[in-house]
C-alpha cells in the first residue's frame, strides 16, 4: 500500500481555475445557511425596489395633471400624490432595513459555520500538509478570505438584490413612457457590457493573486513576530525587515494592479452613464417637440434613466468587490477540497482493550520534497522497519540526528501514515482505528511541550476534559512536582502565556508531562520529555515517569543517557534502519552505534556539559 501525499494548498490554488459562477454556486451549496429565509428576503427586496419608481410616476402626474389646469394649480392632487409618494418611500426604507438586517444575520451565521468548517478541515490536514504550507496562508483562509466573502455578501448582496430589481423595473416603466428612448438607453450600455465581460476574467485572476499575496504577507509577519527573540539575538532585524518589506510590497503591487483594473471598469461605467443621459435628454426633447412625449413623461423618464444608470454604475463597483470575494471563496473551497492523507476511517474500529502491543510490518516512509507545482524525488527516512514491541514494555529509541527516531514516533501515533507497510496496535491495523479510540489510548508528549494561552490547570485539564483543579493538583503531587507548583506566582492558576512562553522550556515540559499523566494512556510516546529540565528536576521526573510508565507500553526518544539506561529495551536507529536492539547493558558490550553514542554521552558528562545527545533530535 502506498500513500501519495496531496499537493500543497498553494499549488492546488493555482491548479484549479474554477470560473466565478462555478465558484459561487459551489460556495452557496456548501453554505446552506445562506439560503435560509431567502424567499422572504427576496420579497423584501422586491418591495424596496418597487417603491423607487413611485417618485418618477408621481412627478409625471404632478407635472401633467397638477400643473396643467389652465393657470391654476391642483394643490389637492399635488399634496395627495406627494403624500402617497412619501408613504411608499417610507415603506420602501423599512423594507430595505429589514432586508439588510436579515441578509447580515444570515450571512454571518453562514460564514461563521464556513469559518469553523474550514478551521476543522485545516486542523485535520496531516503534518505533511502543515509542513509544506505557510501557516499565515492557512490562517488567512479562516480569517481574511472569509472576511472578503462576508463583506461582499452583506454589502454586494444587498446591492445586487435591490439594483437588479431596480434595473428591471425601471426598464419596464421606461418602456411604458417611451419605447424609443428605452431602446436608446439599452443600446448605449451594450458597449459597457462588452468591456465588463472582457475585464471580468482579468480582474478575477488579479484578485486570486491578491489573496495569495495576503497569505504570504501574514505568514512572513507572523513568523517574524513569533521569532522576535531569535531575530534580536542574531541582530538580523534589517534582513527580516527587508523580507517583510518585500512581502508587503508584493501585496501592494497585487492590490494596485487589481485596483487599477477596477478603476478602469468604474470609469467606463461613469462615461457610459453620462453619454446615455445626455443622449436621452436630446432625443427626449425632440420627441416632446414632435408631440410624442409630455413634459411630465420626459421628466419622469429622466428620473427613470437615473434609476437605470445607478445599478449599472454600481455594478462595476460590485463586480470589483465580487471578484475579491470569489477569490477568497475559491481559496476556502480549495482548502475544503484538499483531502487529508491521514483521515478518520469511516466505520473504523476501537483498539482492543488491555495493554497495547505494537507491531511494525515492513514499514517504509518517505518525506516528499516539494517544488512549486510539482513533486521531486521523495526522501526515504525509514527503510523496512519490521519489529514488535510487547505490551507494557518500556522502550528507548536512540540514534543520530536524521536517523528516523521522530518519524517513527509520528507514525506510531498516526500523525503520518507509512508510505509502505503497516502498523498494528493489539493486532488491529492503525489505519482502521477510529481517532477517538486512538487519541484516547495513545498519547504523545512532543519535545517542544506546546501550551495554550491559559492557566497551568487549564492546560493540564486538556488531557482529561472535565478534570477539576483538585484533580490537577493531585496529578502534580503524584508526579512529585507539588513544590514547583507552589513556587509559581499564582499556583495552578498561573497563566502560561502564548505558546507557554511565560514559563521556561523545562517548566513547559513539566506541564506537558502532567497533561499526559492525567490522560492515563495505554501507550505513551515521549519525545524525551525531560530533555530540557535541570538535573534536580530530571531526577524527580525520572521517579515520576517510573510510576507513570509502569503497567503500560512506553516508547521514549532518548536524548539523555538516563532514559536509555532506565528502559527495558533500546532500539538503535541508524540512517532509517533499526541496526541494534536489546537491553542497555548488553548493547554496551557489543561494538556498534549504541556503544559509540554511549561513549559520547559519557564524555559529555565528564566534560561538565551534563548528559546529552551528541546529535540532537531530528527525523
Amino acid at each position: 500500500m502506498t500513500a501519495e501525499p496531496a499537493a500543497p494548498l498553494s499549488a492546488v490554488d493555482a491548479a484549479r481555475p474554477d470560473g466565478a459562477w462555478a465558484t459561487l454556486v459551489r460556495g452557496l451549496r456548501l453554505s446552506p445557511e445562506l439560503r435560509a429565509g431567502l424567499g422572504v428576503t427576496l420579497l423584501l427586496a422586491a418591495v424596496a425596489t418597487a417603491g423607487r419608481v413611485v417618485v418618477p410616476i408621481a412627478v409625471q402626474q404632478v407635472v401633467d395633471r397638477g400643473l396643467r389646469r389652465g393657470d391654476a394649480v391642483d394643490l389637492r392632487l399635488v399634496v395627495t400624490l406627494s403624500a402617497v409618494a412619501f408613504a411608499v418611500v417610507a415603506l420602501t426604507s423599512l423594507a430595505g432595513y429589514v432586508m439588510t438586517y436579515r441578509l447580515a444575520r444570515t450571512t454571518e451565521t453562514a460564514l461563521s459555520a464556513l469559518r469553523v468548517r474550514a478551521f476543522r478541515h485545516i486542523h485535520d490536514l496531516s503534518i505533511l500538509h502543515h509542513a509544506t504550507e505557510h501557516r499565515g496562508a492557512l490562517v488567512s483562509r479562516v480569517t481574511s478570505d472569509v472576511d472578503t466573502i462576508s463583506r461582499f455578501m452583506q454589502w454586494g448582496g444587498v446591492v445586487l438584490l435591490v439594483n437588479l430589481g431596480q434595473l428591471l423595473l425601471a426598464t419596464a416603466v421606461m418602456a411604458v413612457y417611451s419605447w424609443q428612448l428605452t431602446l436608446l438607453v439599452i443600446a448605449g450600455f451594450l458597449p459597457l457590457a462588452v468591456v465588463l465581460r472582457g475585464f471580468q476574467r482579468r480582474l478575477s485572476d488579479a484578485y486570486d493573486v491578491v489573496r495569495r499575496r495576503v497569505g504570504e504577507m501574514l505568514s512572513a509577519i507572523g513568523e517574524s513576530v513569533g521569532g522576535a527573540a531569535v531575530i534580536r539575538a542574531y541582530a538580523v532585524e534589517d534582513r527580516v525587515n527587508a523580507r517583510i518589506a518585500g512581502a508587503v510590497e508584493r501585496e501592494f503591487q497585487a492590490q494596485y494592479r487589481a485596483g487599477r483594473l477596477g478603476a478602469i471598469m468604474f470609469s467606463s461605467g461613469e462615461l457610459a452613464a453620462a453619454a446615455v443621459t445626455a443622449a436621452a435628454v436630446v432625443v427626449g426633447v425632440l420627441l416632446g417637440v414632435g408631440g410624442e412625449l409630455t413634459e411630465g413623461a420626459l421628466l419622469a423618464f429622466l428620473f427613470l434613466v437615473t434609476l437605470f444608470v445607478g445599478p449599472v454604475q454600481v455594478a462595476t463597483e460590485v463586480l470589483d468587490e465580487a471578484q475579491t470575494a470569489i477569490a477568497g471563496w475559491r481559496r476556502v473551497l480549495n482548502v475544503l477540497d484538499t483531502e487529508p492523507d491521514v483521515a478518520d476511517p469511516q466505520g473504523g474500529v476501537a483498539i482492543p482493550p488491555g495493554p497495547i502491543a505494537v507491531r511494525f510490518e515492513h514499514v517504509r516512509f518517505a518525506y516528499p520534497t516539494r517544488a512549486p507545482g510539482a513533486l521531486s524525488a521523495p526522501a526515504t527516512v525509514l527503510h523496512d522497519v519490521d519489529l514488535e514491541i510487547p505490551a507494557q514494555r518500556r522502550v528507548a529509541i536512540v540514534g543520530e540526528t536524521g536517523s528516523g527516531k521522530t518519524t517513527f514516533a509520528k507514525l506510531l501515533t498516526r500523525l503520518m501514515d507509512p508510505t509502505d507497510g503497516r502498523i498494528l496496535l493489539n493486532g488491529v491495523a492503525l489505519r482502521d482505528v477510529r481517532f477517538d479510540s486512538l487519541r484516547g489510548r495513545v498519547v504523545m508528549v512532543p519535545q517542544d511541550g506546546f501550551l495554550f494561552d491559559a492557566s497551568v490547570a487549564a492546560n493540564v485539564a486538556h488531557g482529561r476534559p472535565g478534570l477539576g483543579v483538585d484533580g490537577v493538583a493531585l496529578a502534580f503531587t503524584e508526579l512529585g512536582l507539588a513544590d514547583w507548583i507552589e513556587s509559581l506566582p499564582q499556583g495552578l492558576h498561573t497563566r502560561v502565556g502564548e505558546r507557554g512562553e511565560a514559563l521556561s522550556v523545562g517548566e513547559r515540559q513539566l506541564v506537558a508531562l502532567a497533561r499526559a499523566y492525567v490522560a492515563n494512556p495505554d501507550l505513551l510516546v515521549l519525545d524525551e520529555a525531560t530533555s530540557a529540565v535541570d538535573p534536580a528536576t530530571e531526577v524527580r521526573l525520572q521517579r515520576a515517569l517510573e510510576g507513570l510508565t509502569r503497567g503500560r507500553t512506553a516508547v521514549a526518544i532518548a536524548h539523555r543517557l538516563s532514559t536509555a539506561e532506565a528502559a527495558d529495551e533500546v532500539l538503535v536507529f541508524d540512517r532509517g534502519r533499526v541496526v541494534q536492539r536489546g537491553p542497555h547493558d548488553r548493547l554496551l558490550t557489543e561494538p556498534g552505534v549504541y556503544a559509540r553514542l554511549h561513549a559520547s554521552w559519557v564524555a559529555g558528562s565528564a566534560g561538565g556539559a551534563g548528559a546529552h545527545e551528541p546529535a540532537t533530535a531530528g527525523t
